[in-house]
C-alpha cells in the first residue's frame, strides 16, 4: 500500500502531533530544564514521585509501555483480519493504514518507556526483537512501494502468480512436440497383401516440421513474439489426394514454394541439415533450460546470451525456418519472464517470513515482561 496519498494525510498528523505530545510530557516529567521557557507542564500532568529507579516502572513509563503494548496486540490482529475477509470491522485498507501508523507510533512510546535505556537480559532482548520487526516492517513497505514500478518496467506481460508452473508446463510439452516432429517418422509395416500406393496419389513429402505448435501456447509473451510467421507456418506443404488426382488429369496447379524448395536439387538434403541443427539446439540447450526449476543457472536465462544464440541458429537455417526459431526464441523469452515475476515476487512477500513471526514472538515476550514487572516488582 502506497503511503503517499491523500487518505494517509490524517493519520500523519496525528502521529506527529502524539509523538510531539509524548515527548512534551516525558521531558516535562523527567528533565524539564530542556524545555524551552513558557512550555513547562501544567500541574495535572506532572506525575507524583515515584520510588523506581527506571523510568519503565513510573506511572508515566507504565503508561508508554500500556499503549505501546495494546498497539503491539492491534497489529498482530491484522493478520487475523486479512484472513477472516467476510468480518465487517472495517476494510482491510483502513486496517493496513492504521497498522502503519500506529506501529511508527510505537517508536517513541517504547523510547521513552525504556528511558533511552536497555537495562536488563530481558528488556535488552525485548529492544532487539523490537528493532527486527520495525526494521523488516519498514522494508517491506518500501518494498511495497518500489516493487510495482519494477515489475512495470521490467514484466512487458504480467501472468497469475499461481499459473506459472502450468505455463512452464506447457512451454516444455510446446518445445517436445517441436522436437519430435522435426524428427523422423519410422517407417511403417506395410501388410504383404496390401496393393500397392497409386502413384497418382505419391506426393513428395516437404518438411513435415512446419506444422505450427504457437496454439499450444497461451502466455501473452509467446503469443506477441510468434504472432510474426504465422501464417506462413499454417500453410500446407503437400497437396491433398483430390487436388493430386485432379491434377493428372488437367494441367498442374503453380506448386508452393515448399515443393519447389524440396524439388531442388540438394534442397531435401539442406532441410535435413537444418532440422538436425534446430533438433541439437531444441535438446542441449532448449530444452534442459525449460525444464530447469532454476533457468537462471542456464546460459539462456540471459537475455544477451539467448539473442546472441538464436542470431546464430538464424543463421544456420534457410528462410523458411526462421519463423519456428523466433517461436522457440519467444519461449525461452517467456520462461526468462515467468522466473523474473517468480523473483520479485519471493522478494516482495519474503521479508514476512521474518516480520510475522517476529511480531508473534515479540508479543508473547511483551506480554511476560509486562506480567513480571507488575507483580514481582
Amino acid at each position: 500500500m502506497r503511503i503517499f496519498n491523500r487518505s494517509h494525510v490524517p493519520w500523519l498528523i496525528f502521529v506527529v502531533l502524539a509523538t510531539i505530545a509524548a515527548s512534551w510530557i516525558y521531558f516535562g516529567n523527567f528533565h524539564p530544564r530542556r524545555l524551552p521557557a513558557g512550555f513547562g507542564l501544567p500541574p495535572w500532568l506532572v506525575q507524583k514521585p515515584s520510588e523506581h529507579r527506571s523510568v519503565g516502572g513510573t506511572p508515566l513509563g507504565l503508561t508508554y509501555g500500556t499503549i505501546a503494548f495494546a498497539i503491539f496486540i492491534f497489529a498482530t490482529l491484522f493478520s487475523v483480519r486479512k484472513r477472516v475477509v467476510l468480518w465487517r470491522l472495517g476494510t482491510l485498507q483502513r486496517w493496513m493504514r492504521s497498522h502503519i501508523w500506529l506501529t511508527l507510533l510505537t517508536i517513541p512510546l517504547v523510547v521513552f518507556h525504556s528511558g533511552f535505556r536497555l537495562g536488563g537480559p530481558m528488556t535488552t532482548l525485548l529492544m532487539a526483537l523490537y528493532v527486527i520487526v520495525m526494521a523488516s516492517g519498514i522494508y517491506g513497505l518500501a518494498l511495497q512501494h518500489q516493487m510495482p514500478r519494477i515489475m512495470k518496467e521490467r514484466l512487458p506481460a504480467e501472468t497469475v502468480f499461481e499459473q506459472i508452473p502450468h505455463i512452464r508446463e506447457q512451454v516444455v510439452i510446446a518445445a517436445e512436440k517441436m522436437r519430435d516432429s522435426f524428427k523422423p517418422a519410422p517407417p511403417k509395416k506395410t501388410d504383404a497383401g496390401a496393393p500397392a500406393p497409386s502413384p497418382l496419389k505419391t506426393v513428395t513429402s516437404g518438411s513435415t516440421p512446419m506444422a505450427s505448435t504457437v496454439g499450444d501456447i497461451s502466455t501473452p509473451t509467446a503469443r506477441a513474439k510468434t504472432v510474426v510467421g504465422s501464417t506462413i507456418i499454417a500453410a500446407p506443404l503437400n497437396p491433398s489426394p483430390s487436388v493430386a488426382a485432379v491434377g493428372a488429369a488437367t494441367k498442374p496447379e503453380a506448386p508452393l514454394p515448399g515443393a519447389v524448395a524440396s524439388a531442388k536439387p540438394g534442397a531435401a538434403e539442406g532441410d535435413a541439415d537444418s532440422e538436425a541443427v534446430l533438433v541439437e539446439f531444441l535438446e542441449r540447450q532448449v530444452l534442459p533450460y525449460l525444464r530447469a526449476k532454476r533457468g537462471e543457472r542456464f546460459r539462456l536465462g540471459n537475455s544477451r546470451f539467448s539473442d546472441d544464440a538464436f542470431r546464430f541458429v538464424k543463421l544456420r537455417v534457410p528462410e523458411v525456418y526462421r519463423s519456428r526459431v523466433e517461436e522457440i526464441q519467444a519461449w525461452c523469452d517467456e520462461r526468462r519472464m515467468l522466473d523474473l515475476q517468480t523473483k520479485l515476487h519471493h522478494w516482495l512477500h519474503a521479508w514476512l517470513f521474518v516480520h510475522v513471526p517476529f511480531s508473534f514472538l515479540l508479543l508473547m515476550l511483551t506480554a511476560w515482561h509486562a506480567f513480571v514487572t507488575l507483580f514481582y516488582y
